[in-house]
């Protein structure tokens, strides 16, 4: 639906459908050649090499978790309406899919689902991606006035271009939104705690062990002199002095 639509701007378009993280064809000797930066006004996908020209471009940064590309939701936030979109923690940061995630089988059950691909989700998220709502709205309202925002500029974080990808020891869970207010930056809209059962990565799990065997007590010599000395003095109670039986 979303590449028939003639409403959808074509930087959104390219980005919903753009493969990042292959290797760039004129960068390909390098060492970090990944594709994980979008130019939005050149609507293309960048290697770090590729960045000089377009630095004075809306740059927005791609990253991956276990093979899906994520965003920041403060940057995803200054693009596009992303309330209901439901946004996880992960590397102290919230992110949000930007394409819908494969999965096994379609699941139409009694809780919280994506009203696009029916996928479970926390309450009270609607979408499980920026695709699953860009593409509801499509379908329901016929177009995305009023849910994409004006930017103008957008550099990649101050902190530098990292490789943007998210390690299987990273904890995933879903971030309660922001309360509404007039600095929450217009990515919000809903207020909740929600709670996720994940799995505990590799790095947890080692300091859970690290902390139990410190807090363990030293062991107990296996002999001590105390332990040696109150066994004498029991053989001796136990055998007593023997007595001659008295004659008659």
């Amino acid at each position: 639906m979303l590449n028939s639509s003639s409403n959808i701007p074509h930087w959104l378009k390219v980005l919903l459908s753009e493969k990042f993280y292959n290797a760039c064809i004129i960068h390909e000797e390098a060492k970090k050649n990944e594709k994980n930066v979008y130019c939005l006004d050149c609507c293309i996908s960048l290697c770090p090499q590729c960045l000089s020209p377009h630095r004075s471009h809306r740059l927005l940064q791609i990253r991956r978790y276990v093979y899906n590309d994520v965003v920041r939701l403060d940057d995803a936030a200054k693009l596009i309406d992303c309330t209901s979109v439901q946004s996880y923690y992960t590397n102290s940061a919230k992110v949000v899919f930007l394409n819908q995630r494969p999965q096994t089988r379609n699941f139409r059950g009694s809780g919280n689902i994506c009203s696009t691909c029916y996928r479970n989700l926390q309450h009270p998220f609607h979408f499980c991606s920026l695709f699953c709502k860009i593409n509801h709205l499509i379908g329901t309202k016929g177009s995305l006035s009023g849910y994409l925002f004006e930017c103008n500029y957008m550099p990649l974080p101050g902190s530098g271009l990292d490789d943007g990808l998210m390690t299987p020891d990273s904890v995933l869970e879903p971030a309660g939104s922001a309360k509404t207010s007039s600095g929450s930056g217009g990515y919000g809209g809903v207020d909740c705690i929600t709670t996720l059962a994940c799995t505990a990565t590799t790095e947890i799990v080692r300091k859970k062990r690290t902390g139990a065997s410190s807090s363990r007590p030293p062991c107990r010599p296996a002999c001590s002199p105390v332990s040696e000395i109150s066994a004498g003095l029991m053989n001796n109670r136990r055998k007593g002095v023997p007595q001659r039986a008295p004659l008659y």
